[in-house]
Order: structure tokens, then C-alpha cells, then sequence
């Protein structure tokens, strides 16, 4: 008799029921939506801008001791501190490493010699990786480099093949200013001088960046490292990792925490506590976040963020109303109904969980519409917002479909539906059947 009354109820009040249940799919529609990109605002918001530059800069520990005698200053200014790039591999060893996007090491080195032409040449240059596999010895190596933290480069040619460099010869990119100033051209060689012999260096590319780049030569670390003479050496080395924005805990010392306190901060994707633990990785290294790039992207996740949890606010309050107003005037339809039920000898639980149990239903079958369309309008704007031109048209179902929201969808679905609807159930069960039976006479 239950499920007979249960589906009673479904075939006479199709149209009440279409409401709330319409209601019900609009808010779990965006509330699905703001959950789907909720959960990668983050990585995406890294990856827009991570273009700007790394958020960590690694360099000697050295380069920050004051060398002085009577007063005077006498460290010199290139300063021969330096990093291992044999050291490097331990980033794909600390905590945190999966969050580690990008590795670039630089070492800066001075170009002395002269073009085929007879030009001479004499210019800032810097060894840099390119298309680099990083790999500690286990798991899958992260490919990184120059070109993977700085895409706004604007590259005429090809990058470096480090593969190719030997002991007399290796490949290069040349800044847009420079390559003007010197006649310099794709295909062009320029002789160096090396500390240990002559290195020809072949041009691939002429790189456009609008910074410092356009007036040096770009070539690959280990052939900078063999022109003068210091094999597995680095000066600096940026870093790009996703992080957590920053907050007051994050700006506490590790050092001064308690122990446990200590492991919280440690273990919480800050970017503060990565470079910590890179600190501890690489010997002898100083790491700092770039406060201007880490700051920028923890405002405008925080802004977004805000946004789309007052959406998804917004959305179940406007649901709840609407499964209200629908409900009570679907009790207020079948009040003879209920006055029947009571003066027959039904108890108010009983009564109470038919109209529950067909919220219920109506909750369930809305919500998982909910969520599947949730799910595709989630992927719509990110592929519009945060992809390229002609992204978004050829989406995998597993770019659409996050499994671990169909339940939580399903729960909110459930707990606002019978949170409207409970008033109007507690008010229509608090009524006088005889005088609902009366009235209806």
C-alpha cells in the first residue's frame, strides 16, 4: 500500500512534482559546476600564471655572507659560489615533489670570439636546460626546462638539442637585439673561447622574450659548463610548483613550532614549506618564493574561490525555497488526503515518511541529472575560460565525469530537498483531520 500511494502521487501531481524536481536539477546543475572547477582552480590558475616566471628562485646559500674586512666589502662580484646540477634530482624526492611543475637551472657565462663573417662577438650568455628529463632514478621523469617555464618566449627556429653537445661543438639560441646587432642568423656559427679549447657554437633559433633574453645567447647548461671549465655547476635555479595561497600559518618558522604543529606546516603545499623542504634537499641552496608571483596567484584563487562558493550558496538556498513553495502546495492539495490517512488510523511517522520518501526519490533522480549536467557545463567553462582557441570540443568522458562528486551532489540534492519540504510536511501533520475532513464536505 506504501509504494502503491508512493507512485499515486507521481502520476496526479506531475506538474508539482516537475517544479521541484526542476528546482532540485538547476541547483545541483550549479552546484556541480562550481564543485568540478572548485577541485582544479587551483592547477589551472597555476598554469595561467606560471607564464610570468617561477614562484621559488634556488640559488647558493653562499651568495647571502658578507665577506669584509675593515669595513670594505671585498666579496667578489661574480661571486664563485655555485649549486651541484647533480643535486637537482632530488626535488623528485622531497614531500612535495608532484607539485614541482617546472625546473630551470641557469648558469650565466661570458661569450668571447667571433662569427664566420669575422664579426667579433662578445656577449652575455646563459646555460640553460631544454627539453630536460629530470628523474631522481625512480618514477616517471618530469621533462623541464627553460621553454616549459617561460612560453611567452617567442622562438624563430628550433631550442638547443642538449644531445649535441661534444667537446668542440654545440648548439644555440640567439636574443632578437642580439642577433640584429651582429648579423646573426638561423644556420649561423660563432668560435668561442674556451678555457680548454675552442667550442663552435651553431645557431638554431633567434628567441623573442622583451626582457634581458633578447640581448644574450641561450645555450644548453652542460656547454656552458664545459666553456668555462666547471662541470656541473649552476648559479641559480627557478622553480615552479602549485601551492597553497599563503595565510598567517604559513608565514610562522618551522623552527619555532611545536613538533606537531611543525608537521602540519611541513605537510601543507605552501610555498614557503616547499622551499623548505628544497632547502633540505640541496646542499649549500637558499630558497624563496617570489612573493609577486605567489601572491598574485593566492588573490585571485582567493577571489574565485569566494565566488564560487557564494554561487554554489546561492544556488542551494534559491533549491530549497523553491521545494518549499512546491511542497506546500502540494500538501495544501492533499490535505484531504492526509485528514483521510489520520481518521483511518495512520500515525504522523507514517505520513511523514510517504512525502519524505517521495522527496526522496525526486532528490535522486534531479540530483544524478544534476550532476551529469553539472558535469558538462563545468567542462564547457574550463575549456572556454582556461583553454586555447578550439579546446572543449573533443572532451574525454573522464574530463567530464568526477566520480567522487556524484555522492556529495546526491547528499546536497537529498538534504535540500527535505530541508524545504520538512516545513510544510510539519505543518500539514500538525493539522485537526476532523477539521480537514469538515471542510472538504
Amino acid at each position: 500500500m506504501f509504494f502503491r500511494l508512493l507512485m499515486e502521487s507521481f502520476r496526479r501531481q506531475r506538474r508539482r512534482k516537475t517544479l521541484a524536481g526542476l528546482a532540485i536539477l538547476l541547483g545541483t546543475t550549479a552546484i556541480t559546476a562550481m564543485l568540478a572547477l572548485a577541485l582544479t582552480i587551483g592547477d589551472r590558475i597555476h598554469n595561467e600564471l606560471a607564464v610570468y616566471g617561477a614562484n621559488i628562485i634556488v640559488y647558493p646559500a653562499a651568495d647571502q655572507l658578507e665577506v669584509k674586512v675593515g669595513g670594505v666589502d671585498v666579496k667578489p662580484v661574480s661571486g664563485a659560489a655555485s649549486l651541484k646540477e647533480s643535486d637537482l634530482k632530488k626535488l623528485r624526492g622531497i614531500f612535495w615533489a608532484n607539485n614541482i611543475t617546472g625546473v630551470s637551472p641557469e648558469l650565466p657565462i661570458r661569450i668571447i670570439g667571433k662569427t664566420a663573417n669575422g664579426t667579433a662577438v662578445d656577449a652575455s650568455a646563459t646555460g640553460l636546460w631544454f627539453n630536460h628529463a629530470l628523474s631522481s632514478g625512480g618514477g616517471a621523469a618530469l621533462t623541464t626546462g627553460a621553454p616549459q617555464l617561460h612560453p611567452l618566449w617567442k622562438l624563430d627556429g628550433a631550442w638547443p638539442n642538449e644531445s649535441s653537445t661534444s667537446s668542440d661543438t654545440a648548439q644555440a639560441v640567439v636574443g632578437a637585439t642580439l642577433a640584429s646587432q651582429l648579423g646573426l642568423h638561423i644556420n649561423d656559427v660563432i668560435q668561442t673561447t674556451a678555457v680548454s679549447k675552442p667550442i663552435t657554437l651553431h645557431i638554431t633559433g633567434i628567441v623573442s622574450s622583451g626582457d634581458d633574453v633578447d640581448n644574450q645567447l641561450l645555450l644548453p647548461l652542460n656547454a656552458a659548463q664545459a666553456i668555462v671549465g666547471t662541470p656541473d655547476a649552476v648559479r641559480r635555479v627557478e622553480v615552479s610548483a602549485r601551492t597553497k595561497p599563503e595565510d598567517a600559518f604559513a608565514r610562522k618558522d618551522p623552527d619555532s613550532l611545536s613538533p606537531k604543529l611543525r608537521e602540519v606546516w611541513y605537510c601543507r603545499p605552501y610555498a614557503n614549506s616547499i622551499a623548505y623542504q628544497i632547502r633540505e634537499a640541496i646542499p649549500g641552496s637558499r630558497a624563496e618564493q617570489v612573493r609577486r608571483v605567489e601572491q598574485s596567484q593566492g588573490n585571485v584563487l582567493k577571489r574565485i574561490s569566494g565566488l564560487m562558493w557564494l554561487i554554489s550558496a546561492a544556488a542551494m538556498l534559491a533549491a530549497g525555497f523553491a521545494v518549499s513553495a512546491a511542497m506546500a502546495t502540494a500538501i495544501l492539495e492533499r490535505q484531504g488526503e492526509i485528514g483521510l490517512m489520520r481518521s483511518l488510523g495512520a500515525s504522523k511517522g507514517a505520513i511523514a515518511l510517504l512525502f519524505y520518501a517521495e522527496t526522496g526519490l525526486l532528490a535522486l533522480f534531479a540530483g544524478s541529472l544534476g550532476y551529469l549536467a553539472g558535469s558538462g557545463l563545468a567542462a564547457w567553462l574550463g575549456a572556454r575560460i582556461f583553454g586555447s582557441a578550439g579546446t572543449g570540443t573533443h572532451l574525454a568522458l573522464a574530463d567530464i565525469l568526477n566520480p567522487v562528486l556524484l555522492p556529495v551532489v546526491i547528499a546536497l540534492a537529498l538534504f535540500v530537498a527535505i530541508a524545504g519540504s520538512t516545513p510544510a510536511i510539519r505543518r500539514a501533520l500538525t493539522m485537526d483531520p476532523s477539521a480537514i475532513l469538515r471542510a472538504d464536505v
